[in-house]
């Protein structure tokens, strides 16, 4: 422990009330962040039975020279605080899990006649939302089992408003058409009612309204009517068969389970939303090595469902002191939430199934890790790289015709592609088409800023081109006094056939050929590929944007009145091209100044 750490007098004025710790190093560097009810019995923990403490907080504790402490008014409000920081600071002794905050979720919008859709982001009250949903997959094909039951509209508002005749959707019997009135509202309301039940869980009220309309149907002699009850019956049935968990009929719950496997930390979460199986998503958390896998749980449910809805029921295999997240949680949620640790019967069994996915997912992900360090491996030996060259930049320029230029800068780091550091730039400054500069101007924008600090440098630049990119990058890296960065260009092979790449590194007059089956070069060829795909998917967004957008727009002195006089004048915005600067200066409000400034903008 350091010797001017003083825990007498720290401890003295710890209060017996809830807050945040925070134990802190020499340097100042926050080595941990933890939440406790009693900030004074959880901090004497650490330092009163360290021999009952695992290697790694042992670690931690010898290199406490301070601890800080924030009190809170709940243990709710230092679960949120906990939180907050760990996302913050990423201490190197806390668990970190990403924060995912894209599940998506099933909207029935509040219109007159209610959509059906997806939906990421923000929750607006006036529409109804449904899930959480494990992924993207899964929100479709509710919507599809909804549509081919329920038959409501997913038809964008601008489409249904402007529709004089029904649309493909209902001719398959997949919509009932309400934009051209061919179901009465009441109707309609009926089906989104019945609908929103079935999200819920109360599958038997849905099928016993079914089964109830069938049967008048049949009565009154309207056996295509009663066919189609007939119909949604048994498919709502069928879902069930598939789909609903017995033992959580009608509830929200979540399963969540870990498991290792070559150093890999996997943490599965099974979502079942209305007694019905969503489905489940792994997660990955970092720093996670050495850690038991109680504590591991423990981590994720405190982060994860800081951001999303917490169920009433969260099963667990592993012991741990649930009452304190279960208060906190139920603060947070606004409900009673329950921790069930190693359950019995059904639920189980849905247990064991998380185990299992969390052990696949641990075990793939650490073969994609090895195929990895496989690929880098056999990169540094075939160009002669030291073992420490692990980052990786790769730059790649795309345009249309010199058009609306874009180059981007992906980032290859710990065996992984780093999507959170990749960067793209509009290029401003070289001619239409003009490569080389594109190049140099994204080379001096981007190792600028790493030459002050702003960023980490590193260990190789791959630049998809040949020896003339190269050369232009060695310029560049030149002028900026960087010198212990190598560069290769990637080249196109002959006939542009994947496999036969040529890299050209300085110095060496022939490139380097490795062959389609080189380990080494299919990751050079991974990381210039996804830097191809960043480049193009920018410059795509930018050439849209300024196709959509009138060149008269970024005209200073011309505002929405004269532009539609304009244009109104002159029949469109090739009439306006044509005119003379004589021409534009008749129009009323356009001075003979601005007549020349808006030809020389338009020319």
């Amino acid at each position: 422990m350091a010797a001017t750490f003083d825990l007498s007098a720290t401890l003295a004025d710890l209060p017996h009330l809830p807050g945040v710790y925070r134990m802190v190093n020499a340097a100042g560097e926050v080595l941990y962040v933890g939440k406790a009810i009693d900030l004074k019995k959880r901090v004497a923990s650490y330092f009163q039975k360290t021999d009952g403490l695992s290697p790694r907080i042992q670690l931690m504790v010898a290199q406490v020279a301070n601890v800080q402490t924030t009190v809170t008014r709940s243990g709710n409000e230092a679960l949120l605080l906990e939180n907050n920081l760990i996302k913050t600071l990423a201490p190197r002794y806390n668990i970190l899990f990403r924060d995912d905050k894209s599940y998506p979720y099933l909207v029935v919008s509040g219109h007159r006649f209610p959509r059906l859709g997806f939906h990421r982001g923000t929750l607006d009250k006036k529409n109804q939302y449904f899930g959480p949903f494990p992924g993207a997959g899964a929100v479709r094909e509710s919507i599809q089992l909804l549509q081919k039951v329920f038959r409501l509209r997913t038809c964008e508002d601008s489409v249904f408003a402007n529709r004089s005749r029904p649309c493909l959707l209902h001719q398959i019997r997949r919509c009932t058409a309400p934009c051209v009135g061919l179901i009465a509202e009441t109707d309609y309301t009926l089906d989104v009612r019945s609908a929103t039940l079935f999200l819920s869980g109360k599958e038997d009220e849905v099928v016993g309204s079914l089964i109830a309309c069938m049967h008048i149907a049949s009565e009154s002699q309207n056996y295509e009517d009663a066919a189609l009850r007939r119909d949604q019956v048994a498919a709502l049935r069928a879902v069930r068969e598939k789909q609903y968990v017995s033992d959580v009929a009608g509830r929200d719950a979540d399963v969540i389970a870990c498991a290792r496997e070559s150093g890999v930390t996997c943490v599965n979460l099974v979502m079942i939303r209305g007694g019905r199986h969503l489905g489940d998503r792994n997660h990955f958390p970092k720093h996670a090595d050495a850690v038991e896998a109680e504590q591991v749980i423990e981590a994720f449910i405190s982060q994860h469902y800081q951001y999303h809805n917490v169920p009433p029921l969260i099963l667990i295999r592993h012991a741990m002191d649930a009452n304190a997240l279960e208060t906190m949680l139920a603060g947070h949620a606004g409900h009673k939430v329950q921790i069930i640790m190693r359950p019995i019967g059904p639920r189980r069994v849905w247990l064991e199934m998380a185990e299992k996915n969390a052990w696949i997912g641990a075990k793939h992900t650490a073969s994609l890790q090895a195929n990895q360090e496989s690929r880098l491996a056999a990169l540094q030996q075939a160009l002669g790289l030291p073992e420490s060259a692990q980052r990786f930049e790769c730059f790649d320029i795309s345009h249309t015709m010199g058009e609306a230029t874009v180059a981007s800068c992906v980032v290859y780091d710990r065996s992984e592609l780093q999507k959170g550091e990749y960067r793209r730039f509009n290029i401003t400054t070289p001619q239409a088409g003009d490569d080389y500069g594109a190049m140099r101007e994204v080379l001096q924008r981007r190792y600028r800023r790493l030459v002050t600090g702003e960023g980490k440098m590193p260990d190789v630049v791959l630049i998809d081109g040949g020896k003339g990119q190269l050369g232009i990058a060695r310029e560049v890296m030149n002028e900026l006094g960087i010198s212990d960065v190598t560069l290769v260009g990637v080249a196109k092979g002959e006939e542009r056939k994947a496999g036969m790449e040529a890299l050209w590194v300085p110095g060496r007059d022939e490139p380097y050929v490795l062959g389609p089956e080189h380990a080494g070069l299919h990751l050079v060829q991974q990381i210039r590929d996804e830097a191809h795909r960043f480049a193009i998917t920018g410059h795509r967004a930018r050439r849209g944007k300024a196709r959509s957008q009138s060149p008269l727009e970024n005209i200073t002195g011309v505002g929405a009145k004269r532009r539609q006089r304009l244009l109104a004048h002159f029949g469109g915005l090739r009439g306006l091209q044509a005119a003379s600067v004589d021409e534009l200066a008749k129009i009323e409000g356009v001075s003979r100044a601005l007549a020349e400034k808006i030809y020389q903008e338009l020319h």
